[in-house]
């Protein structure tokens, strides 16, 4: 415990900063995510084409490239620069979104097409079939894949230390500095995640169990 004790300065920053960057670039892939995982089930050829083309490029591109885009593409654009910490919450959320919106549109295709029709029979617009009848349902039914892209988020936050982002994944390095044993620190950064994992996993359960009752 000494290597957590005598440094919990930079424990301290690191873990923060990694719940900054999960818990931010979640908000981010979920409304995200669900903005185009509708557009991707749209009747409006248009919508469909431009969530086919962001879900395909986007999520057939390596992470790592993303975050260079950010920390390098973008300043070079010259707009406003609000850190390399928000630019990689964006990365983060910007691809994750793409798995969010292809596990959502897997959880629309197992609503009975019946419901739709029925919504729009009863003159709901595309918008109010989505959220008060469609999406409701897909939410439920996909719980235990979304909740494994979010698990993949999570440890998908260590590629920001590639990045000046003073999180769990760049512990080692820093403690390595104080004399610190490199292999007891990864230990100890590997345990915090399995941590925050089963963390993950405990919500999953209670999802499930409580929307199986409501059905």
């Amino acid at each position: 415990m000494n290597v957590i004790v005598d440094n919990l300065d930079i424990w301290g920053v690191a873990l923060r900063n990694t719940l900054l960057l999960f818990f931010a670039g979640a908000a981010i892939a979920l409304v995200l995510g669900t903005l185009v995982g509708a557009m991707r089930v749209s009747p409006v050829p248009i919508a469909r084409a431009v969530g086919t083309v962001y879900v395909n490029i986007v999520r057939n591109t390596p992470l790592t490239v993303i975050f260079f885009f950010f920390a390098f593409g973008y300043p070079a654009l010259d707009l406003p620069n609000p850190g390399y910490t928000v630019l990689a919450i964006w990365a983060l959320g910007i691809y994750t979104a793409t798995y969010v919106a292809e596990v959502l549109r897997s959880g629309i295709n197992t609503v009975p097409v019946g419901q739709a029709e029925a919504a729009r029979a009863l003159g709901l617009t595309f918008g109010q079939v989505m959220t008060l009848v469609i999406m409701p349902q897909a939410f439920r039914s996909v719980v235990p894949p979304m909740m494994s892209v979010l698990i993949a988020l999570l440890k998908n936050t260590t590629i920001a230390a590639g990045f000046s982002v003073a999180e769990l994944g760049v512990i080692r390095a820093n403690l390595s500095e104080r004399g610190e044993n490199a292999l007891v620190v990864l230990l100890w950064v590997a345990a915090i995640f399995v941590v925050m994992v089963l963390a993950l996993s405990l919500v999953q359960r209670r999802l499930e169990n409580r929307w199986r009752v409501a059905r």
